[in-house]
């Protein structure tokens, strides 16, 4: 028997297979479960659980991103612009979100 608690989470958790490695994605905010509003700019948060990781990786989400700054930007599928695996993994959820690390240097 499954507790209700695994069944239904009371916050966002993802676990995650990233480049063949296990890992953990997860949010402190209840509502990006039942809110389709809290989606806009949203916090989440990675661990590996690899050794080279000392701390939790913090990452920003938003979104809605603007259509002035996609034309600015490179194509992510070009030669040279490579995004991490995580990123890619976000995006599978929330297309064309933007992912900001905070000073954490990105997972590839």
């Amino acid at each position: 028997q499954v507790s209700p608690g695994l069944r239904t989470p009371r916050l966002p958790v993802w676990l995650c297979s990233v480049s063949g490695r296990h890992s953990v994605l997860f949010g402190t905010d209840s509502r990006l479960l039942s809110d389709w509003k809290a989606e806009r700019i949203f916090h989440l948060y990675f661990y590996s659980g690899r050794q080279e990781q000392t701390q939790t990786a913090h990452l920003t989400i938003d979104t809605h991103s603007h259509h002035w700054e996609k034309a600015q930007r490179e194509d992510p599928c070009s030669p040279g612009k490579r995004r991490p695996a995580l990123e890619m993994a976000i995006r599978t959820k929330w297309a064309g979100a933007t992912v900001s690390w905070n000073g954490t240097d990105p997972f590839f």
